[in-house]
């Protein structure tokens, strides 16, 4: 016999999109806003100086304004369709689909990057130093403003004991995550920059423009990947398994339950959904199975499947 508890916690409006959703859109179009007003102005001054550096500059933050829009887009899609019931389990996923595909775009301009400064490291090409340093510096300030913006609100703790075992980044909106790597990774590249800049134009460095490159490219790789790997688990429905083992300490503590089954999966930022089956001993209710797993404050939507033994 399948039960599912009826209780306002497991309730099955599906509208797991997390307490901060709205508040994230806010600020991911605030950001996008801003890297769209730069990437604008690196471009027209890379037009009116002739300065290479710039337009290419420009055109790389206009990848990042891209998949910042995609991240806003996301945003909007769940709110849209949070009562779709298309969705079984809601739209709290469309966030991690949305920074699996800023981490692959991410991934794309950090090749992009290593080519070209491999590229430049045997065939050096003219530098406008002057002009590139002060637009490198105003890049970076936008950024520091962007990551304001977004820092803080890119993870969530519920502040309880159980989330104490658990990797940080169970708790994390993988969306806004995306916006707050992909702003890291333009501040990076502008202090990388902005150092290369002013050795070449001081000190006669231009060698260290391309590798200050493909340093950026390494960085942002390897936060493009753990952006990746985590965002991927959850749209493959990975078990949580802190979550799990908590679920079989309340329910195996005593000789009248034995789980049979279980499966724990997210389905949004700070939600997750559960199958148990038991095997319980007679007089053992659903509804007591379900006051067993209060504690497990993530249950968002629990299924109870009951059999006697």
């Amino acid at each position: 016999m399948s039960l599912t508890p009826n209780a306002d916690r497991f309730s099955h409006d599906h509208q797991f999109l997390g307490a901060s959703h709205d508040e994230n859109a806010r600020r991911t179009l605030w950001v996008v806003a801003l890297t769209f007003v730069m990437m604008i102005g690196e471009i027209a001054a890379g037009y009116l100086t002739g300065s290479m550096a710039l337009l290419a500059d420009g055109f790389h933050m206009a990848t990042h304004a891209g998949a910042l829009g995609i991240a806003a887009a996301a945003y909007g899609f769940a709110r849209r369709n949070a009562n779709n019931r298309r969705y079984s389990f809601g739209t709290g996923k469309v966030g991690d689909l949305a920074g699996f595909a800023s981490a692959m775009v991410l991934g794309l301009v950090s090749l992009g990057i290593a080519g070209e400064s491999v590229f430049r490291l045997f065939e050096p090409t003219s530098v406008a130093f002057g002009e590139a340093t002060v637009i490198a510096i105003v890049g970076l300030g936008v950024n520091i403003l962007s990551a304001f913006l977004l820092m803080g609100h890119h993870g969530h703790d519920h502040g309880h004991q159980h989330d104490q075992r658990h990797d940080h980044h169970h708790h994390h909106d993988n969306n806004l995550r995306s916006a707050y790597v992909h702003v890291l990774a333009d501040a990076l590249t502008s202090v990388l920059a902005i150092a290369a800049l002013l050795a070449g134009r001081y000190l006669g460095w231009v060698w260290l423009d391309p590798v200050m490159g493909i340093v950026g490219s390494i960085v942002i790789a390897k936060w493009a990947y753990n952006l990746m790997r985590d965002s991927a688990a959850v749209l493959l429905d990975t078990t949580d398994e802190p979550v799990a083992a908590e679920i079989r300490e309340l329910l195996e503590t005593s000789d009248d339950v034995r789980i049979s089954d279980l499966h724990v999966w997210q389905v949004g930022p700070q939600a997750r959904a559960a199958i148990v089956s038991v095997v319980a001993a007679a007089g053992v209710t659903a509804e007591a199975i379900r006051e067993r797993l209060a504690p497990v404050h993530e249950l968002s939507h629990l299924t109870i499947e009951l059999r006697s033994a």
